[in-house]
C-alpha cells in the first residue's frame, strides 16, 4: 500500500494476472484479463470492448501506451465503500505481447518469464499512457491521454484470472498448472490474492469445481465468479481484494454467478421496459431520426440508465424496432383506409348490378380502368407493391390500383356485388311494404306505428326488412299522409272562403266565430282527418286566419308560387320597362353628357357592379332612353378610408352614388357609410346651396343562397331607403344568373338623372308625370294562388299583343294596352293581382272593371271568386274566365263541368261576361277575347265613376285628373288612412268594414259636428248632402269606409210611426259610448247581437216609388253631442228628432230624390244580384245561428215575427222592400221567393212559439251512448241485474279486475288516469266472453288495460250505476255547506239506490278508497280518482248546458263517497275531512264560462304582424 503524504484518498495498485503467452501456451483467446479490467475501470456498456488483442506490431508495442512493456496501465478508479471511505484503485494488467511477424513475445527490458514478471510488486515505465482499447494503439492523440502516475507503481494485491469456459484450444488442467506456478511466485510477495473465475456465462461446472478445489487447497484464497460480458461480480472481485488489502474496510458478501445474473436480468428488464415506454411516448412518427431522439432524450434518467447498462447500440436497436413498428402500423392504417374506401369507390364506379353481376374480378378491374373518372379514385404506381414505395408517405388518398390484386381487394368486390343484390332486394321489399301500407286504408294522419304494426305483421315484406326499415317506411308513409292531409285541409279552408272572408276587423276572432268555424269545418272529412294532429290542424287554421287578416305577398300561404310574384317575374321578363315620356325630363333639364358614378359596396360587390356596367357599355359610353352618356366609374369598398375624406368629392365630383348590398350585414354597413359620407360632405361644404349627392340603394341577386332571404332584404332595403330619403332599386322578379341586371342599372341611372333634375333650377316647369301617363280604363285581373295553370296562360292575351307595354316604373304587376275601343284608341291599364291582394283595392280604389279568373279544376278557386265577387259593387262590369285544359274536359269530367256551369250561372245572374280559356288551345293568345268586355267597361265608365264619386264624396276634387296613378297607396293601411266618415246616402253604409280594410287604429265612428259642418249642408227636409266646391287633399281620396252600423227608422208614438227596436237603440248607444271612450279604437260587436240585417235600416229609397211617394226622414238621438242619425220613412210625413229634444230647423233645400234619379241608382253588391252568391254567403251564418234564431220570446219579438219581413228586414236580402216582402228590390232582380223555404220558416216559427216545458227539477233524459264493442257479447252491455245472483252480488268480471288491479297495480303511477291499450282492453273482454274463468295473470297484460276494461264495463251498461233520478238530489246535497249535514244527506240518498246498484257501488267505491290510500306511489288521490270515475258512474249528458254547470258538484260527490266509504257503507265514523273535500265550488252556476274557447295566441294576431312586417304597396 502506498503511503499518502497528503489528504488525498489512499491509492492502491492492483495487478491483474493470468495465463498469457503465445497461442500455443494460452490457446486462441485469452482468459479475460483485459475484459475484466475494462468492465471495472469503464463499466458503461458503450465503453466496454470485447476484443483486446495481445498480438501487436513492433510500432504499436513501442508506442506510449504499451511502451515496450508487457503490462498495461488501465487507469484509476475512485472507490467509495459502504463505510463511506474513499480510495483510488490503479489497475495494471500483466500480459505478454506477441510480435505479429514472428508470433514470439516481443523483447522487453524485462526478460524474465511471465510467471516471475507478473508476480513483481514494483513496476516502472516512464510516460506510459493509460490503455483504453486496441484501436487506441497508433492513434493515441484521438483518445483520452492519461499517464501512469510517477511512471512507477507498487502492487498492493493480485487478482488472478482463471478462465473456466470451454474451448480456446486449451486444457483446463494445463491452465491450472500455469496458475499454480504463477500463484507460487505471487505468494512469495505476501500480497493479497483473489481468484476471479472469468467467463462464467460460458463456464463449465467441472472447471468451476476444480477451481474451487484449487482455491481450497490454498490458504484464504477467495474465488469470485465473474462474467465481464454482462458485468457480473466484476466490481465484487476488486472490492474483495481491496478489503484484503485494507482490513479496515467491510468484507463484501460473495454472490454466486447465478444469483447475480438473475438480479442483473431483473434490473435490465426493468430499465429496458422504461426505456421502451419512453421511446414509444417520444417517437410518434416513423420519420424521426436517431440523432433527434438522442438529443431529446439526453439527460432523461430512464434513457441514461439504459445506455449505461445496455449501451447505445441496443438503445438504437430498440429505436429502430419501434420505428419499424410505426411504419408497419402506418402501412396497415393506409391499407385499412384503402380497403374502407374501396367499397365506396366500387359503389361509384360499379353501381349497376346488371352490368357487373356476372363479371369475374379481372374483368371488373378492366371495366374500372375504362371508367372516365378512374383517375379520381385510383392511382397506378410505377413500382409495386405500393407499401414498399414512397406512396405511403405522400398525401394522395387515391387507392393504389395494385391493391386490387390482393385477396382483400377481390373479397371486397364480391362483397360489393352481394351488397348490391341484397340492397336491391331490400329496396324491393321496402317498396312492397310501402304498397302494403297504402292498401291499409284505415291508417290516419298521426297514427302511431304501434297501432298499425299488428295488422301488417304477416306481410312477407314486413318479415324481410328490419325494424328500423319498417319504421322508416312507415315514417315516410305517414309523412305522405300528413302532407296530403294538410294540403287537403288547406284546400278545404280555401273552399270555405265565405266562412272566413266575413271576419270582423278585430285582430282576434270572437269565441263564437271560432266556434262557428270549428262547427262548420267539423262536418268535413278533411277536417277530421287531422284529428290526431289537432295542434297542427289548429296551427294551420290560425295561419289561414292570419292570412285572411293580413293578405300580402309575404304572408301568402303559397310562398314563391304566389300569383303576385309570378306576375312580377313574367312581366319583368316579357316586357321592356318604358318610362312613358319620363325620359324627356332628362333631355331638357341639365344637358349632362358625362356622369361620374361612385360605386359603393362590400367585399368586392362594387367592383362586380362596375364590371357589369362596363360590360353593358361601349367604350365607357352607355345608352339610356335614346341618349348616350359617358360614364366615369369609381368603385370603392365601404371600409376604404377614401370615403371619409371630403377631398374625393371635390376631385371626382360624383353625380350619384350606387350603393350595393346582398346581405343584412352589407346593408347595415351601407347605411352607416351613407350617414358618415353625408356628414363629412356637409361639414366641409362651402356652398350651402350646392346640390346634394343622390344615393341609390341596389339589391344584388344572390345566386348561391335560397330565395327566402330576399323578401327580408327587400323589406329592409326599402325601409333604409325611406329613412335616408333615397331611391331603392329592387331585383327584377324574373330569375337571372348574374348578380346585377341591365334593368337595375337603367333604373339606377334614371334615379340619378331624376335626382339631378330636381336639383336644377329650370325656368319653364315641365308637365307632370300624371299628364303623360294618363290611362282611360283601369282594369284589375284577379287570379287564385296555387291554381293549376301557368300565369303565362292568363297573361298571353295581353303579352302576345303588339299594343302591350310596361306600366309605370315601380308598378311591377301592371301593363298598358293601347287598343282601339269604340271609335278611338284607348289606353287601358291592366293590373294583374292575386285575389288576396285585390281585396284591399276592391273598395278603396277606382276600378272600371274586374277580370276574375278561376280554375275549373279547383273548388277553392271558385269559392274565392265567389267571396270576392260578392262584395264588388254591381255597377262595375265583370268578366269571368274559367281555365281548363281543353273543351273535352267539360264533357269528360263532372267536377269541371259543375264548376264551369256554376260560373256561367253566376255570370248570367249578374249579367257579367263569361269565357273559358284552354291551356291546350291557341285561342287564349288572342287579345280580342277581352275586347267585348273592354267595350262594356268603356260604355259604363261614366256611371262607374259617378257611382264611385257618389260613394266617395271626398274623391270628387281629384276625379278630374283621370291620369293619376291607379293605386298610389297601399290597400292595407298606412299613415294616411282616414277615419270613418258618415255618408247618409251611400249604400255601403249598411255594411260593416271588411277584414282587409285599410282602417287601422284611427277609427272614428262619426265625425264631429265641426267636421260635418265643413263637408255637409242640410236641406229643408233635413237631408245632408256633401259639399263639392271645396277641394280635398289628394291623400284623402278613395279611402272612404262606411260605419258598420246603420239603425232602422226610429218611429215616434204618432199613429203613422212605429216603434224603434229597443235592441237597436242599445246597440247604437253602446256604439256611441265606445266612440266617446275610445275615439281612435276599433269597432267591436257583441256576440249576442242580432243578425247583420237586424242592425240595418230598410232603405226605401232603393225601391222604385209610385207617384206621390215621399221621402220622410227620421232621426234618432244618439249621444250628448247632439249628432243626428237620419233614416227614411216609407209611410210619409217628415219627422226629425234632435239630440236635445227640439226640432231641427231650416237649411238649404236640395232634393235627395232628384239627385238619386240623376245618378240612376245607388250601387249595391253583386251578392244581392246573384242567388248563388247570396246563398253561399249566408249559408254559414244560417247553419251556425239556426238554433238561436227561433229561441226569441216575449211580446216584442212575437209582434215583430207576426209582421214578417216587412218589419224586421229580410235575412236573405236587406234590400227587399219592407212594404212588400214578395217583390225583389231594384238591386236584386234575380232573387225570388222560395215557397219551400218559407214553409220551413213558418214551421220553425211555430216551434219557437211553444213554451219551454223542461224544468230544472226534472231528471235528465237517459243517455244511451253507442256501444264501443265491435263484437256481439252476452255479458257486456246487458243490464246489471242479469249479471248478479244472490250468491254473487257483484259481477264476476268486476271482481276479477279489482283483484288483479289490487294485486299488481297499487304501485302503478296514474292508475285509472293513464289510458291502457285499446286492443288489450278488447282482448280482455273477448277472452272473458269466451271463458269466465280466464286468468288475467296468465294473459300477462298491463294493469292500465285492465283498469280501462273495468271502466268500459260500466260505460257499456244500459243505465249508469248511479241512477239518473238521483242525480238532482246528489247535486243539491253537494251544495250543502255544512260538512256533517252534507254527508248525512248523501248517505240517505245512497240508501235509495236499487239493491243491485247499491252493492256494486259499495264494492267499487271501497276499491277506489283502497287505491287512494296508495296515492304516494300511484299519485291518484280521491280527488283524481273522482275526476276519472264520475263520468263513468253517472254518465251525464254533456250536450246539456245544465250538466256543464254541475260538473264540479258531481265530481265532489264521488270524491266524498271515496273518502268516506267506511261511513257510507260500513257504519264507521266520519273520517277527517280535507280542506277541499266536498266543498261546493265557487260560482258553480257559471261553470259554463270557464269552457269558452281560448283566444288566438299572440304570434298569429294580425295586429302584431302588421307592426313587424308592413305590407308592400300594390304598385
Amino acid at each position: 500500500m502506498a503511503k499518502n503524504k497528503d489528504a488525498r484518498p489512499p491509492a492502491f495498485a492492483i495487478s491483474v494476472v493470468g495465463l498469457s503467452g503465445t497461442e500455443k501456451e494460452k490457446g486462441n483467446c485469452g482468459v479475460g484479463k483485459s475484459c475484466l479490467c475494462n468492465r471495472y475501470v469503464r463499466p458503461d456498456a458503450d465503453s466496454y470492448y470485447q476484443e483486446h488483442t495481445s498480438v501487436l506490431s513492433t510500432i504499436d508495442f513501442g508506442g506510449r501506451v504499451v511502451n515496450n512493456d508487457h503490462f498495461l496501465y488501465w487507469g484509476e478508479v475512485v472507490h467509495r465503500g459502504d463505510d463511506g471511505l474513499d480510495c483510488r484503485i490503479q489497475i495494471i494488467e500483466q500480459t505478454e505481447f506477441i510480435d505479429d511477424q514472428t508470433f514470439l513475445p516481443h523483447r522487453s527490458t524485462n526478460l524474465q518469464p511471465y510467471t516471475k514478471r507478473a508476480a513483481a510488486s514494483k513496476l516502472q515505465s516512464a510516460e506510459k499512457l493509460m490503455y483504453i482499447c486496441t484501436d487506441q494503439l497508433g492513434l493515441e492523440q484521438d483518445f483520452d491521454q492519461k499517464q501512469m502516475p510517477d511512471g512507477k507503481l507498487n502492487m498492493d494485491g493480485f487478482l488472478l484470472c482463471i478462465d473456466i469456459s470451454k474451448g480456446c484450444n486449451r486444457r483446463f488442467d494445463d491452465q491450472l498448472k500455469f496458475v499454480s506456478s504463477l500463484y507460487s511466485q505471487m505468494a512469495k510477495s505476501k500480497k493479497p490474492i483473489v481468484v476471479a473465475a472469468t467467463k462464467c456465462d460460458e463456464g463449465v461446472d467441472q472447471h468451476l469445481r476444480d477451481l474451487q478445489a484449487f482455491a481450497a487447497s490454498k490458504k484464504n484464497l477467495l474465488v469470485v465468479e465473474t462474467a465481464s460480458r454482462y458485468n457480473i461480480n466484476v466490481e465484487l472481485c476488486f472490492n474483495a481484494l481491496l478489503q484484503q488489502i485494507d482490513k479496515t474496510r467491510g468484507k463484501p458478501k460473495t454472490i454466486s454467478f447465478l444469483d447475480a445474473y438473475k438480479t442483473l436480468r431483473h434490473q435490465v428488464a426493468a430499465v429496458t421496459d422504461k426505456y421502451e415506454k419512453l421511446v414509444v411516448q417520444t417517437v410518434r412518427d416513423y420519420h424521426t431520426t436517431w440523432n433527434k431522439v438522442t438529443n431529446s432524450l439526453k439527460g432523461h434518467p430512464d434513457f441514461e440508465e439504459f445506455i449505461t447498462l445496455e449501451g447505445s447500440r441496443k438503445a438504437r436497436n430498440t429505436y429502430t424496432k419501434h420505428i419499424t413498428q410505426l411504419k408497419q402500423e402506418h402501412i396497415k392504417r393506409r391499407r385499412e383506409e384503402y380497403l374502407t374506401t374501396l367499397p365506396k369507390t366500387l359503389n361509384n364506379l360499379l353501381n349497376n348490378l346488371d352490368e357487373i353481376e356476372h363479371l369475374t374480378w379481372p374483368e371488373a378491374q378492366e371495366l374500372i380502368r375504362n371508367r372516365p373518372d378512374f383517375q379520381y379514385w385510383f392511382v397506378i404506381l410505377e413500382n409495386t407493391p405500393w407499401d414498399e414505395t414512397d406512396h405511403i408517405n405522400n398525401s394522395d388518398r387515391r387507392v393504389p390500383f395494385d391493391l386490387l390484386n390482393t385477396p382483400d381487394g377481390e373479397q371486397i368486390y364480391h362483397n360489393h356485388v352481394q351488397h348490391l343484390l341484397s340492397e336491391k332486394r331490400r329496396v324491393e321489399m321496402k317498396d312492397r311494404f310501402k304498397k302494403t301500407l297504402e292498401r291499409v286504408h284505415f291508417i290516419s294522419a298521426g297514427q302511431p306505428w304501434e297501432e298499425v304494426q299488428c295488422f301488417v305483421m304477416e306481410d312477407e315484406a314486413y318479415k324481410y326488412i328490419t325494424e328500423s326499415d319498417r319504421r322508416d317506411v312507415y315514417s315516410r308513409h305517414q309523412h305522405d299522409i300528413v302532407e296530403r292531409a294538410k294540403e287537403e285541409f288547406q284546400e278545404m279552408l280555401f273552399e270555405h272562403a265565405e266562412l272566413f272572408y266575413d271576419l270582423d276587423l278585430n285582430a282576434t276572432p270572437s269565441c263564437d266565430k271560432m266556434s262557428e268555424i270549428h262547427c262548420v269545418l267539423n262536418e268535413e272529412p278533411r277536417y277530421r282527418a287531422l284529428q290526431k294532429l289537432a295542434p297542427d290542424r289548429e296551427s294551420l287554421l290560425l295561419k289561414h286566419i292570419g292570412f285572411v287578416y293580413h293578405p300580402t305577398k309575404e304572408t301568402c300561404l303559397s310562398g314563391q308560387t304566389c300569383v303576385d310574384l309570378k306576375v312580377e317575374q313574367v312581366l319583368a321578363n316579357r316586357l321592356v320597362q318604358l318610362d312613358h315620356g319620363r325620359s324627356n325630363l332628362y333631355y331638357n333639364s341639365a344637358n349632362i353628357d358625362k356622369i361620374n358614378l361612385c360605386l359603393l359596396g362590400r367585399e368586392g360587390l362594387a367592383q362586380e357592379l362596375a364590371n357589369e356596367i362596363r360590360a353593358q357599355s361601349t367604350d365607357d359610353e352607355y345608352t339610356l332612353d335614346g341618349k348616350i352618356y359617358e360614364l366615369e366609374l369609381l368603385p370603392v369598398d365601404v371600409n376604404s378610408t377614401l370615403l371619409f375624406s371630403h377631398t374625393w368629392v371635390s376631385t371626382f365630383k360624383p353625380h350619384g352614388c350606387f350603393c350595393v348590398f346582398n346581405s343584412i350585414e352589407s346593408l347595415n354597413c351601407i347605411g352607416d357609410c351613407i350617414g358618415r359620407i353625408r356628414a363629412e360632405i356637409s361639414q366641409h361644404r362651402r356652398d350651402r346651396f350646392a346640390q346634394p349627392l343622390p344615393f341609390i340603394l341596389i339589391l344584388a341577386n344572390q345566386r348561391d343562397s335560397v330565395c327566402k332571404n330576399m323578401p327580408i332584404l327587400r323589406h329592409q332595403g326599402q325601409q333604409l331607403a325611406n329613412k335616408l330619403q333615397c331611391t331603392f332599386v329592387d331585383i327584377p322578379s324574373a330569375a337571372f344568373p348574374r348578380k346585377f341586371n341591365e334593368f337595375q342599372v337603367k333604373q339606377a341611372l334614371r334615379a340619378v338623372l331624376e335626382g339631378l333634375k330636381h336639383n336644377f333650377d329650370v325656368m319653364s316647369p315641365l308637365p307632370s308625370i300624371k299628364d303623360m301617363s294618363e290611362t282611360d280604363l283601369r282594369i284589375v285581373m284577379c287570379a287564385m294562388c296555387w291554381d293549376p295553370f301557368s300565369v303565362d296562360l292568363i297573361l298571353s292575351p295581353f303579352l302576345d299583343s303588339h299594343c302591350c307595354s310596361a306600366g309605370q316604373p315601380g308598378q311591377s304587376n301592371t301593363l298598358i294596352l293601347d287598343k282601339i275601343i269604340g271609335d278611338s284608341r284607348r289606353r287601358i291599364q291592366v293590373t294583374v293581382l292575386s285575389y288576396h291582394t285585390s281585396i284591399g283595392i276592391r273598395k278603396d280604389e277606382l276600378v272600371h272593371g274586374y277580370i276574375l279568373v278561376y280554375s275549373a279544376k279547383r273548388k277553392a278557386s271558385m269559392a274565392t271568386l265567389r267571396a270576392f265577387l260578392a262584395e264588388v259593387q254591381d255597377v262595375i262590369p265583370v268578366q269571368m274566365v274559367a281555365i281548363t285544359d281543353s273543351q273535352a274536359d267539360f264533357f269528360e269530367n263532372d267536377a269541371i263541368k259543375e264548376l264551369m256551369t256554376e260560373g256561367e250561372h253566376i255570370a248570367t245572374e249578374i249579367a257579367a261576361k263569361f269565357t273559358a280559356l284552354y291551356s291546350l288551345s291557341q285561342y287564349h293568345r288572342q287579345t280580342e277575347v277581352f275586347t267585348p268586355f273592354f267595350n262594356e267597361v268603356l260604355e259604363k265608365k261614366t256611371s262607374i265613376e259617378s257611382a264611385f264619386m257618389f260613394d266617395s264624396p271626398n274623391s270628387c276634387a281629384t276625379m278630374g285628373g283621370a291620369g293619376e296613378d291607379v293605386f298610389p297607396t297601399s290597400p292595407h293601411g298606412g299613415s294616411h288612412s282616414p277615419a270613418y266618415t258618415y255618408y247618409p246616402d251611400s249604400e255601403d253604409d249598411t255594411e260593416a268594414p271588411p277584414p282587409y280594410s285599410p282602417i287601422g287604429d284611427d277609427v272614428q265612428l262619426l265625425p264631429t259636428p265641426s267636421e260635418r259642418a265643413k263637408s255637409y249642408r242640410i236641406d229643408l227636409e233635413g237631408n245632408e248632402y256633401p259639399v263639392h266646391s271645396t277641394p280635398v287633399g289628394e291623400h284623402e281620396r278613395n279611402h272612404k269606409v262606411p260605419p258598420p252600423v246603420r239603425p232602422k227608422p226610429a218611429v215616434p208614438k204618432r199613429g203613422d210611426v212605429k216603434k224603434l227596436d229597443p235592441n237597436l237603440l242599445k246597440t247604437i248607444e253602446a256604439g256611441m259610448r265606445s266612440n266617446r271612450r275610445a275615439p281612435r279604437g276599433t269597432l267591436t260587436h257583441s256576440v249576442d247581437d242580432l243578425e247583420t240585417s237586424d242592425n240595418y235600416a230598410d232603405p226605401v229609397d232603393t225601391l222604385l216609388k209610385s207617384t206621390g211617394y215621399t221621402d220622410d226622414i227620421y232621426a234618432v238621438p244618439d249621444d250628448a253631442h247632439s249628432r243626428i242619425l237620419k233614416m227614411r220613412n216609407s209611410f210619409g210625413g217628415r219627422h226629425v228628432l234632435h239630440g236635445g229634444g227640439g226640432p231641427l230647423g231650416g237649411g238649404e233645400e236640395e232634393n235627395g230624390y232628384e239627385r238619386r234619379m240623376q245618378a240612376g241608382r245607388r250601387p249595391s253588391k253583386y251578392k244581392h244580384r246573384s242567388k248563388i252568391l247570396f246563398m253561399k254567403t249566408k249559408a254559414y251564418q244560417r247553419r251556425f245561428h239556426s238554433d238561436s234564431d227561433g229561441e226569441e220570446t216575449g211580446p216584442a219579438t212575437q209582434n215583430k215575427k207576426k209582421k214578417g219581413r216587412a218589419h224586421r228586414g229580410s235575412e236573405e236580402d236587406p234590400l227587399l222592400s219592407p212594404a212588400d216582402p214578395w217583390k225583389g228590390g231594384i238591386d236584386n232582380p234575380a232573387i225570388t221567393s222560395d215557397p219551400e223555404q218559407d214553409d220551413k220558416k213558418m214551421k220553425k216559427k211555430k216551434k219557437t212559439k211553444e213554451p219551454k216545458k223542461s224544468k230544472s227539477g226534472k231528471p235528465p233524459k237517459p243517455l244511451y251512448p253507442p256501444t264501443r264493442r265491435n263484437w256481439e257479447s252476452h255479458y257486456f252491455g246487458v243490464p246489471l241485474q242479469n249479471l248478479v245472483t244472490h250468491e254473487r252480488p257483484v259481477p264476476l268480471f268486476i271482481e276479477k279486475c279489482v283483484d288483479y288491479i289490487e294485486r299488481t297495480g297499487l304501485t302503478t303511477e296514474g292508475l285509472y288516469r293513464v289510458s291502457g291499450n285499446k286492443t288489450d282492453q278488447d282482448n280482455i273482454q273477448k277472452q272473458f266472453d269466451q271463458d269466465h274463468g280466464v286468468d288475467f295473470v296468465v294473459m300477462d297484460i298491463a294493469v292500465n288495460a285492465v283498469a280501462g276494461a273495468l271502466k268500459a264495463f260500466f260505460a257499456d251498461l244500459p243505465d249508469p250505476l248511479i241512477p239518473y233520478n238521483l242525480h238532482p238530489e246528489l247535486v243539491e246535497a253537494a251544495k250543502i255547506v255544512d260538512h256533517i249535514e252534507r254527508l248525512q244527506v248523501l248517505r240517505e240518498i245512497v240508501n235509495k239506490f236499487p239493491p243491485v246498484n247499491y252493492l256494486v257501488f259499495k264494492y267499487i267505491i271501497a276499491h277506489l278508497n283502497r287505491v287512494s290510500q296508495q296515492s304516494k306511489t300511484t299519485l291518484m288521490t280521491a280527488d283524481n280518482l273522482s275526476i276519472c270515475f264520475w263520468p263513468t258512474l253517472m254518465r251525464p249528458d254533456f250536450e246539456n248546458k245544465d250538466t256543464l254547470s254541475t260538473t264540479k258538484l258531481n265530481q265532489a260527490v264521488i270524491e266524498s263517497f271515496i273518502l268516506q266509504s267506511d261511513y257510507f257503507f260500513y257504519g264507521a265514523d266520519m273520517a277527517e275531512s280535507s280542506s277541499s273535500e266536498g266543498t261546493p265550488p265557487p260560482h258553480c252556476h257559471n261553470m259554463v264560462e270557464a269552457l269558452l274557447p281560448l283566444q288566438l295566441p299572440p304570434p298569429l294576431q294580425p295586429q302584431q304582424i302588421q307592426h313587424t312586417l308592413q305590407p308592400d304597396a300594390l304598385i
